[in-house]
């Protein structure tokens, strides 16, 4: 009778070698799939928070242009192609808010509190020699290519940085020799409108603005 050859257990190489193939393979499908995921859940992220700061930065806006001053001390709201200035209320007195585009960063720039004529028009003159980089600017939004401000007026909307209509000319708070010239200013709009392009994208924003006492 003819000795029966018994086969060991166990895999051979080839099969080991297929084995180890196979499993590189799957792991490199997994890791591409895994990669994925993550650079979506990180795109999705960076979409929220931006999102959420462009929110943030325009209610901003929005309170300031809320919270206007107007009297015949200083303009209460003014735009030169660059950079739009403005008084605001504030618990302590009057501010001056600047918001000005500089290379392509959407800045903020607003001054201490202030409760005296002179002190509201230094205020005033320091915001007209601003250039972006003083530590009290607030760098709110980056790639922004253009911006543009229209106000409302007459019932059409009109660049920013067309002439009003003229108040009325009224004193102005009497200065240091004691006298009162008669101030004549332009009329606040009734309505802002902001064109903002950032980064290759066009954003307007409406805000009406509150009636304001004599």
């Amino acid at each position: 009778m003819a000795a029966t050859r018994c086969r060991s257990a166990g895999f051979t190489l080839i099969e080991v070698l297929v084995a180890l193939l196979i499993m590189a393979v799957l792991a490199g499908l997994a890791w591409r799939g895994l990669d994925v995921i993550v650079r979506s859940r990180d795109g999705s992220q960076a979409a929220v928070d931006r999102t959420t700061l462009l929110t943030t930065v325009l209610s901003q806006w929005e309170l300031d242009l809320r919270a206007l001053h107007d009297d015949p001390t200083a303009p209460a709201l003014a735009f030169d192609g660059q950079t739009l200035r403005l008084t605001r209320r504030s618990p302590e007195g009057v501010q001056l808010v600047a918001w000005a585009l500089h290379g392509k960063r959407w800045q903020r720039w607003v001054s201490p509190p202030v409760v005296t004529v002179t002190a509201l028009q230094e205020a005033w003159l320091r915001s007209q020699q601003l250039q972006g980089s003083e530590p009290e600017q607030l760098v709110l939004l980056d790639d922004v290519n253009q911006w543009q401000v229209y106000f409302y007026r007459g019932n059409a909307w009109t660049n920013a940085q067309s002439t009003g209509d003229l108040t009325p000319a009224t004193a102005a708070a009497p200065d240091a020799a004691g006298s009162a010239p008669a101030v004549q200013r332009e009329t606040l709009p009734n309505g802002v409108r902001l064109q903002i392009d950032i980064g290759g994208r066009s954003l307007t924003r409406d805000i009406a603005l509150a009636p304001q006492g004599p």
